[in-house]
């Protein structure tokens, strides 16, 4: 019986040794840990600081439209629509910025900007409502957030989301280069189905999208006002496309909501009236 208690307590006993091979293996998991550090959920305070840096930087390529009574009506549309998402209470910040490209994008934590020749070729207020609506998907789905997160922070280490650490400015500029990238064409699709449905939960003609996409159909590939968002988004034949067999039948009691084209109508001119391209 004695024999039989040392053999047990020996054989316990080097279960304990911890081996070669199980060293190695820990040191594996250390390993993957580590590598998997970038990929640990992002706070929203962090998301909102990484978004407004990230906006800083295209705002410094493209200031805003110099314009105050447009900017006002173009956020009062945003913050409206964007209070029918599951994040209301982002700092939501909308802008028209002075250029004549024709494009619109947003970064993460609430920041949307559409570009004044962008907003130029629209003809009424369901129009707007549903780009905002589009930029306001990516927003919510965080759709930038996880590209720069499966890019840019792959081998940094997940604090380089605060200001002061290091790495921090490189993912900044790393953030602002995919917009002259463009997102996934998957997340492209899935912001113009989510964008249909929050510009009509807004209240709005749910086919003020799909008459955008139209209108940017019809656009000559080389004008040289398209050629950044042609480069960015997919073919908008395409979109129009599947954004149209999305809405096929589901949207029918909806279509009698406003388009609101006079008070559009009304902005657009008073700014066209007013209008000084920033220095």
């Amino acid at each position: 019986m004695k024999t039989l208690k040392i053999t047990l307590l020996t054989a316990l006993l080097s279960l304990m040794v911890v081996s070669p091979v199980m060293a190695i293996n820990l040191d594996k998991l250390r390993e993957i840990k580590e590598k998997l550090k970038p990929l640990q959920p992002t706070s929203e305070q962090d998301e909102i600081t990484l978004g407004k840096d990230v906006a800083a930087n295209l705002l410094g390529a493209a200031p805003l439209v110099n314009d105050p009574a447009l900017q006002t009506y173009v956020n009062k549309i945003g913050v409206w629509i964007a209070l029918h998402t599951d994040r209301p209470g982002l700092p939501w910040r909308f802008g028209v910025l002075d250029t004549g490209s024709v494009n619109a994008f947003a970064t993460p934590g609430g920041y949307v900007f559409l570009t004044r020749g962008m907003l130029l070729r629209m003809r009424d207020e369901a129009e707007l409502a549903g780009v905002l609506a589009h930029e306001i998907s990516h927003v919510v789905e965080k759709h930038a957030l996880t590209t720069m997160r499966k890019g840019a922070l792959a081998g940094m280490a997940s604090d380089a989301l605060s200001r002061n650490q290091p790495g921090y400015a490189k993912l900044v500029s790393a953030g602002t280069e995919i917009f002259a990238r463009g997102l996934d064409k998957e997340d492209e699709y899935a912001a113009d189905r989510m964008g249909v449905v929050l510009a009509t939960r807004a209240g709005y003609d749910p086919y003020g999208l799909p008459a955008v996409l139209q209108t940017l159909s019809s656009i000559n590939p080389k004008d040289d006002a398209v050629s950044l968002m042609f480069k960015t988004h997919p073919d908008s034949e395409k979109r129009l496309e599947l954004v149209s067999n999305s809405m096929e039948g589901r949207f029918d009691e909806y279509v009698n909501q406003p388009k609101v084209e006079a008070r559009f109508s009304s902005i657009i001119k008073s700014h066209i009236a007013i209008y000084k391209p920033v220095k």
